[in-house]
């Protein structure tokens, strides 16, 4: 029986470009927008992917490396080598509501205010808060990213032991932070980083060290924060106690005295792509064995991006001028292609080389020698054009994506409230929404209408993610907010973290391992609750597929006719009968392609 923990959170585009279609009552964009800084000049360039005349420029104090966050809402430049952060607005941000974004399109604005601080580096974008370390003050500042989209920087300060290159990333209801050695070092040499420590927001400890020699690198991906270590892979996940830890130690088949310092995360799966070695890229599963593996690349790696869009797919850009499509499943490059002349990576880190992002179908890539933006499709690694910037572009990001623009409201969605009770778009008919219809007005619906990949809400009430939804219902409700906690632990209770359906397949991952079954329509049920409002459950009978897949699989998602599925609750079992009895245990999914900070903004809205 299908029934235990663990989740892919899953994150929004930060991406891109132009006007796709127009509808009666909606028009949908797509826009990009790309942020780049010179290597030389103290200054960002910016511009629309599509439309590249409209153009901006913010001057900074130094070189930047540029970060998009809040899901491209804003745009942190860090000038470690002057000592200062900026925050740009990027002027687009997307309002997902499960089904579809809505997206909000303004002119880029640079904020007031800067942090100032001894060399910031590393930065964190995660649950809602934006996280720079400032590696020679011993310290880790804390953003607001709501607030930082808002055009407001508002701050706290964690402190760390001793300074030190490293950083700090909130976990569940906690934080960690990496820790450095307290051994005297010689003249300017860096204390040596010994492991991640759980602390509070405030810096106190709260548990041990756990040990990750050389701790370096480190992303986000589903449940999990993944760091690299000279023993391995050390991954970070909430627990009802606080974070848990586990060492992925390098297996002997990989390549001696090598280990892994840079991580990507996807935020479609859970999975990390992270250099190993100067010509070598791992695919690191933190759940399942194996835990690695390897690909080795024909020259020095350069840069390497994974496609947020198609989580299957990554690219990588070697020395020689090569980009390579290597596919995650397999472990494997599958295409690669000449897009840039060769780069050495003899010298400095920072010598300028070509930096990647992804925007939509294309690889948008800085050439520094050239002054130029490329432009490349990721399907068939052919230039789909240049840009020309001028100076030695370097780092770049790439924020946007698609969504709907409504009639009357103009591109800056002025006074577009996401919470209103008139957010019909969203939630379909609201009597409906709540139970109360006519049987005439119900419909068969397909399988088609719940396809797509969903994440399930339980790890996320676990975690404390979920709190803000139970006290807003303790507001107008007949509970308390740990009342309402109760009931939904019970209904949202589940094993199976991940669901994917795909034409009539439907695959459900516990503990990471897939059990899949064909389905067909079998029909809809009509209860009726206490309340005296009604659901409508759409029954579809497995017809083939592994012994241990369910036979049925009941859907509610607040529709009684054709549409598609902005999240749902479902119900399996062997027993179509018995199935319907059961009102008190809802497992709820959500798209994958929501971050925790949209899924609370969607749940408020209802």
């Amino acid at each position: 029986m299908l029934r235990s923990i663990a989740t892919t959170t899953a994150l929004a585009l930060v991406m891109s470009g132009s006007a796709l279609a127009q509808e009666t009552d909606r028009e949908d964009v797509t826009l990009y927008r790309v942020f780049v800084g010179d290597h030389a000049d103290p200054k960002i360039t910016a511009f629309d992917l599509g439309e590249p005349d409209n153009r901006w420029t913010f001057e900074t104090k130094g070189q930047s490396k540029l970060y998009g966050v809040d899901d491209g809402a804003a745009v942190v430049a860090v000038q470690s080598d002057d000592d200062q952060v900026n925050f740009i607005d990027s002027g687009i941000s997307l309002h997902s509501h499960g089904d579809h974004s809505d997206i909000d399109i303004e002119e880029p604005t640079a904020l007031n205010e800067t942090l100032t601080g001894p060399r910031p580096f590393h930065i964190i974008d995660h649950a809602g808060k934006v996280v720079i370390n400032f590696d020679r003050g011993g310290y880790a500042e804390i953003v607001d990213a709501h607030e930082l989209s808002e055009g407001e920087l508002e701050t706290k300060r964690l402190p760390q032991a001793r300074a030190h290159h490293g950083y700090a990333a909130p976990i569940g209801k906690g934080w960690v932070t990496s820790v450095a050695s307290d051994t005297p070092t010689e003249g300017d040499k860096a204390p040596e980083r010994v492991g991640l420590q759980p602390v509070a927001e405030d810096g106190t400890p709260t548990g041990d060290v756990e040990t990750c020699t050389a701790i370096h690198g480190e992303a986000f991906s589903g449940t999990y924060l993944a760091t690299g270590c000279e023993e391995g892979v050390l991954t970070v996940k909430a627990g009802s106690d606080g974070p848990e830890f586990a060492m992925l130690e390098y297996p002997a088949d990989l390549p001696a005295g090598e280990s892994t310092g840079t991580l990507i995360g996807s935020k479609s799966m859970q999975v990390f792509l992270g250099n190993y070695g100067a010509k070598g890229v791992v695919v690191v599963d933190p759940a399942d064995e194996p835990h690695f593996s390897y690909v080795e690349l024909p020259f020095r790696r350069i840069d390497f991006a994974l496609d947020p869009a198609n989580a299957r797919f990554g690219y990588v850009l070697t020395e020689d001028g090569t980009l390579h499509k290597l596919d995650i499943f397999k472990a494997e490059v599958t295409d690669s292609a000449k897009v840039t002349e060769p780069y050495s990576m003899d010298g400095h880190w920072n010598d300028p080389r070509p930096r990647l992002a992804m925007a939509g179908d294309e690889i948008v890539m800085s050439d520094p020698k050239a002054g130029l933006v490329r432009r490349v499709a990721k399907d068939t690694l052919k230039e789909a054009g240049t840009i020309k910037v001028g100076g030695m572009p370097y780092n770049i990001a790439v924020v946007g994506g698609s969504g709907v623009v409504h009639e009357g409201e103009g591109h800056d969605h002025a006074g577009h409230d996401h919470g209103s009770a008139e957010h019909a778009h969203s939630h379909g008919d609201p009597q409906i929404y709540k139970g109360y219809f006519e049987d005439s007005q119900i419909k068969d619906r397909p399988l088609s209408d719940y396809a797509g990949a969903w994440q399930s809400l339980y790890p996320y009430l676990q975690d404390g993610t979920l709190d803000p939804v139970w006290e807003h219902k303790a507001e107008t409700g007949t509970m308390s907010a740990k009342e309402y906690e109760a009931e939904y632990e019970t209904g949202y209770r589940t094993d199976v973290e991940r669901i994917t359906i795909e034409g009539d397949t439907v695959t459900f991952y516990k503990n990471g391992q897939p059990l899949s079954g064909q389905y067909t329509y079998d029909g809809y049920e009509v209860l009726t609750y206490k309340k005296g409002n009604r659901g409508v459950r759409f029954i579809f009978e497995k017809k083939e597929g592994d012994a241990e897949a369910p036979q049925f699989i009941q859907f509610s998602d607040h529709s009684i006719f054709p549409a598609k599925a902005s999240h749902y609750h479902l119900y399996w079992g062997d027993d179509r009968a018995a199935l319907l009895e059961n009102v008190t245990n809802w497992p709820t999914y959500y798209p994958s392609s929501l971050d925790a900070d949209e899924i609370v903004s969607e749940m408020l809205a209802h």
